[in-house]
């Protein structure tokens, strides 16, 4: 029997990204899809588990469907709205061919409330609604989550026309504190025999952990009013609302694809095809929209699109005017502008990567006077540190706020004048429900204050991790003594902008953004235009013939290079087609019953998927949080993790060398 094709929530929000999507969706065996598809991921990426778990203690006595048969919860869903006050988990409706499921439902004679509960956070102390931009507009950080609520609200509203449907976003409050210790603790996270991850709220939950809401319901009846007469967005100027939804649903139930329409947003489909999905049968969706939108033959996907021009940000100009390959370009497409700053400024750089990709110049390029200059300022030994972090909706410990940034990880890699290099300390906490922050930040500074040299970091996560913990110890009852000691060493390594009248330029030992100097001093077109440190270090390792020879024997963890990870280690190993294979494919995945496509999405080069899927440490830390395992397998992920973080570090260190001996 053929299952009926019905219009989900989810399946709306991923047609107002693009409505071809619609016809790829869910067809795992003929198109690939590089999204992670793992639910269990996904909601550990997040913290939706603990959230949705959490929001139903909020609204307690509720009824729950469990079953995952469409007409059988809709049977009992029908059978519970008899009743004329009624609380409802996950209450299915279906009208005509769109069915919802609603997280929280309420229902008070004619009254009901839908309740969409979200890991995002709000402030309940901000005046001004989160949604809205200055002119009215809806933000675009907020239009996915607003129309998910916009389409259940339709929904609900034609299945139940006798009835005033109110909705609601249950949001994260960031100006809340937490009442308890150990309250995220008390959500636990298992898979049952068929693999469902499933929530088990511990018997110890007390009202009083429950005496402060971590999460809000906010009231969006006037946003999804907006939503359906088509104010404050542009989305819907064709159809209209209602008629983009039965346009969609019409589409998804026949099977049919929507004619494509490229544009900027092309980027980041997930419907590509690498060379492991083609050979395992699979069809690219971006390729078949281009060839249709396009003409493009296969030839064509060999070249570099407009996409891999960094920080572009007239994609859709270009787009319009045919220029779809990076080499169709032309200088007057780039505004330049020189930003008075040593090195290249944003355009700049673009030029030069154009201008090499139209060249056929695969070297890389590098300013060696301006990168002189900045090595000839830093203080010997140098320090490469590293974070990993968390950022939890529900918070640890008492009197935190929901995502508050957790500090769980540093690695810290030496150099010495002479060359020398060291992995000199690491820390790691993955202990259950502790809050770790200050003890991270007292290891750092035992670690670092031994002497002057200069300190560098890869972007602004470390500076933005330490200002953060900066704010916290302010409001800590840490020992006062210790706890002036910490900001102090803070302030030391750091530059602020302000918060809370707080701001400094730069203390003495300020670190080092080595990021900032790739961008400024540094190109390989290898790297693709992408910054990140998982691009730039196969590219360096390919460009160096020093590092070739220094890492192409197993002397990495012996006496000569000590490592607190590694034993006998060769960094350098070649591919089939020569070129030096990335070191990260080289270490062992962090988790043994995670299939390799996820785990290779959470480990992502790019900066900003690997964000939006979670990041591996992240869903490691979450899963040594939240998670029942053995002892065998906790251990498993810690060394995994001081692994990865450990090459953080390195991949740093050799850019560095890279370019001390090419200057």
């Amino acid at each position: 029997m053929t299952q009926h094709r019905y219009l989900t929530k989810s399946r709306f929000r991923l047609a107002m990204e693009c409505p071809t999507k619609l016809f790829y969706c869910g067809k795992t065996d003929e198109y690939a899809d590089q999204s992670l598809d793992d639910p269990f991921l996904a909601a550990l990426a997040d913290g939706g588990f603990q959230v949705g778990a959490l929001a139903k203690q909020y609204y307690p006595w509720g009824h729950e469907i469990r079953t995952l048969n469409v007409d059988e919860a809709l049977e009992k869903t029908a059978e519970l709205l008899k009743l004329d006050s009624v609380t409802i988990y996950e209450a299915a409706f279906r009208y005509e061919n769109l069915f919802i499921r609603v997280d929280i439902l309420r229902k008070q004679g004619r009254r009901i409330e839908l309740i969409e509960v979200k890991s995002k956070s709000f402030s309940s102390e901000e005046e001004q609604t989160p949604f809205l931009g200055k002119k009215g507009s809806f933000l675009s950080g907020w239009k996915p989550y607003l129309y998910d609520v916009a389409f259940q609200a339709y929904v609900l509203g034609q299945a139940m026309p006798d009835h005033e449907v109110v909705p609601f976003l249950m949001l994260a409050d960031k100006a809340a504190r937490c009442p308890a210790d150990g309250l995220n603790q008390k959500f636990r996270i298992r898979r049952n025999s068929e693999q469902r991850s499933f929530v088990t709220v511990s018997d110890q939950l007390t009202s009083q952990d429950l005496s402060v809401p971590m999460l809000k319901a906010v009231p969006v009846g006037d946003c999804v009013d907006k939503i359906r007469k088509g104010e404050g967005t542009d989305d819907f100027v064709a159809r209209g609302f209602e008629g983009t939804v039965q346009w969609l649903a019409d589409h998804y139930l026949r099977n049919e694809k929507i004619t494509p329409v490229p544009g900027a947003f092309c980027r980041d489909c997930s419907f590509r095809a690498t060379d492991p999905d083609v050979a395992a049968g699979l069809k690219s969706g971006f390729k078949e929209c281009w060839t249709e939108a396009y003409g493009w033959q296969e030839r064509d996907f060999e070249a570099e699109t407009l996409f891999a021009l960094w920080d572009f940000r007239d994609k859709d100009s270009a787009m319009a005017n045919g220029k779809l390959k990076l080499v169709d370009l032309e200088e007057g497409d780039i505004a330049y502008k020189d930003d008075g700053k040593p090195g290249l400024s944003r355009t700049a750089r673009q030029l030069v990567q154009l201008q090499k990709a139209k060249n056929g110049d695969m070297t890389p390029y590098i300013d060696r006077d301006g990168l002189q200059r900045e090595m000839d300022s830093w203080r010997f030994p140098l320090h490469f540190i590293d974070f990993e972090t968390s950022v939890t909706p529900i918070p640890f410990t008492k009197g935190r706020s929901p995502y508050e940034t957790v500090a769980f990880q540093f690695s810290h890699h030496m150099v010495g004048q002479d060359g020398t290099v060291r992995h000199a300390g690491e820390y790691l906490c993955g202990e259950r429900g502790r809050f770790p922050n200050f003890e991270f930040v007292g290891q750092l500074k035992k670690a670092l204050e031994k002497d002057h040299g200069t300190i560098f970091r890869y972007s602004h996560h470390e500076n933005t991790v330490l200002i953060s913990i900066y704010h916290q110890l302010a409001e800590s009852d840490l020992d006062a003594d210790e706890r002036q000691e910490l900001m102090d060493f803070i302030v030391s390594v750091t530059e602020s902008t302000g918060r809370n009248g707080t701001a400094w330029s730069g203390g003495p030992r300020n670190m080092v953004d080595l990021c900032h100097l790739v961008k400024r001093y540094y190109y390989d077109p290898y790297t693709r235009g992408s910054n990140s440190i998982k691009y730039v270090l196969p590219a360096v390792l390919n460009s160096s013939a020093y590092l070739q020879n220094k890492y192409g024997s197993p002397v990495y963890g012996t006496t000569e290079i000590p490592s607190f990870n590694f034993r006998n280690w060769q960094w350098i190993k070649h591919a089939d087609d020569g070129t030096v294979k990335d070191p990260y494919s080289l270490l062992p995945l962090l988790f043994s019953d995670i299939d390799d496509r996820n785990q290779l999405l959470l480990l992502s080069g790019d900066e900003e998927q690997a964000i939006k899927n979670g990041g591996a440490a992240m869903t490691a830390y979450a899963r040594l949080q939240y998670e029942e395992m053995g002892e065998y397998e906790r251990s498993g992920i810690m060394t995994g993790l001081k692994k990865y973080c450990e090459l953080d570090t390195l991949a740093m260190v050799m850019i560095y060398e890279a370019w001390r001996r090419w200057l």
